[in-house]
């Protein structure tokens, strides 16, 4: 596919994950995610709190509470609930992954990352990078 058509696909595919963040509960930040092979959505997830529990995601402080689960957590955890894999599937993501995530992106057999906004710790993309896993930041996703 020709760069032009794949930063096409790529910006499409972040705008849907933007969409889907919007189904978070939490306040400080919502994110979304995708995972894509071989062209087909074959996952996606939000920011929340685990199945079952109430969906608030922050204290009565404001701070996260421990046990919310990041959006790329939440898609990769479907995926390996179905039969799908991810091994060579690409995650487009609205906020790069932590470094606890970045272990589950790795370990999963995805090999690219899309990204729109880059989070406050650049430890986990630099893991990534270490792992060979492509990373590209798209800040301007109009058409």
């Amino acid at each position: 596919m020709s760069e032009t058509k794949q930063l096409k696909y790529d910006k499409a595919y972040l705008r849907i994950a933007q969409e889907w963040g919007k189904l978070s509960y939490c306040k400080r930040r919502q994110v979304g995610a995708l995972i894509v092979k071989d062209r087909m959505i074959i996952s996606d997830g939000y920011n929340g709190t685990p199945s079952g529990f109430e969906n608030f995601c922050e204290d009565e402080d404001g701070y996260t509470k421990w046990y919310v689960l990041h959006a790329e957590a939440n898609a990769i955890l479907k995926v390996a609930a179905s039969t799908q894999s991810c091994k060579g599937a690409t995650l487009y993501i609205t906020m790069s992954p932590c470094k606890e995530c970045s272990k589950l992106i790795h370990q999963a057999g995805i090999l690219k990352v899309v990204y729109n906004q880059a989070y406050k710790d650049d430890s986990g993309l630099r893991f990534l990078e270490k792992a060979g896993i492509k990373l590209k930041l798209i800040e301007d996703l109009n058409p």
